[in-house]
């Protein structure tokens, strides 16, 4: 039987395209393993978080403001943060919390603590001690860091599983110009509700003095008004950022633009 010279040409031009075609999908298969067993296996493992996009800030009708150094500018969150020092970090060596008063006074003079106040404010179905209107026993919220629902019981071991974060850290307010701040306005900065947000215990001992440049909630719908709300506190407590907390911040806020800056009172 004689075959064409065409008709070989023909199949040794189905024979290359064949080849290529398993060439490709031996690259595609190869390629999907190593992304798989280097970041695909984490991202597939990583549930998505169906959080808050917001935190609790100021309830008037029975909070009082706490007055800071500065106003808050109202208007964009990126704007502000131009507006911020960029410097490096002061020692840390003279650090000491009581350089910011006694932690959880009544210092918007309304009755109750701080701790007891932003609980009250943070929570839902708040149950209060026995004969009292401050002392919170009871309560849950959807946590803003990690997006997960939580209860709130007082005890000597559950109520550390709800604590009250600084948003800004006051070890990294200390390291970016606290230093500078008299003890009112620092006693200030450690007990304004701009600056507390009740929170996941594990999370806020993750986060401990980080700023965004190191620590930023898990729960990614709350980031840019994590950030806006840490820009917030700096501008009314005058302090600074580093270049690498800057950049962190920016990054954030590329996400949402429209982000704004976050007040109290």
């Amino acid at each position: 039987m004689t075959v064409s010279w065409s008709a070989y040409r023909r199949a040794r031009r189905r024979s290359r395209q064949a080849w290529a075609v398993l060439l490709l999908l031996a690259a595609s298969v190869v390629g999907s393993a190593v992304w798989f067993f280097t970041a695909g296996q984490f991202a597939a493992a990583e549930p998505a978080i169906a959080g808050p996009s917001s935190a609790p800030v100021f309830d008037g009708t029975w909070m009082k403001p706490v007055t800071p150094v500065h106003p808050v500018p109202r208007g964009s969150a990126e704007a502000a943060l131009e507006e911020l020092p960029v410097k490096g970090r002061a020692p840390k060596d003279n650090y000491d919390r009581e350089a910011f008063g006694q932690a959880w006074q009544d210092v918007d003079r309304n009755g109750c603590d701080t701790r007891n106040d932003i609980l009250r404010r943070d929570l839902t179905a708040v149950a209060f001690a026995k004969g009292s209107q401050c002392k919170v026993v009871a309560g849950a919220f959807q946590e803003p860091y990690t997006g997960k629902m939580m209860d709130f019981h007082r005890g000597p071991e559950s109520s550390k599983e709800v604590q009250i974060d600084h948003v800004v850290a006051l070890g990294d307010a200390w390291q970016k110009g606290a230093q500078q701040l008299t003890p009112q306005q620092r006693q200030s900065l450690a007990n304004d509700p701009l600056n507390l947000i009740a929170a996941d215990g594990p999370a806020n001992q993750q986060k401990s003095a980080g700023d965004a440049a190191t620590w930023l909630p898990k729960n990614k719908a709350i980031r840019c008004h994590y950030v806006a709300r840490q820009i917030s506190v700096k501008t009314a407590y005058g302090l600074w950022v580093t270049q690498a907390e800057k950049d962190a911040m920016k990054h954030v806020l590329d996400s949402c633009p429209d982000q704004a800056t976050i007040t109290a009172g």
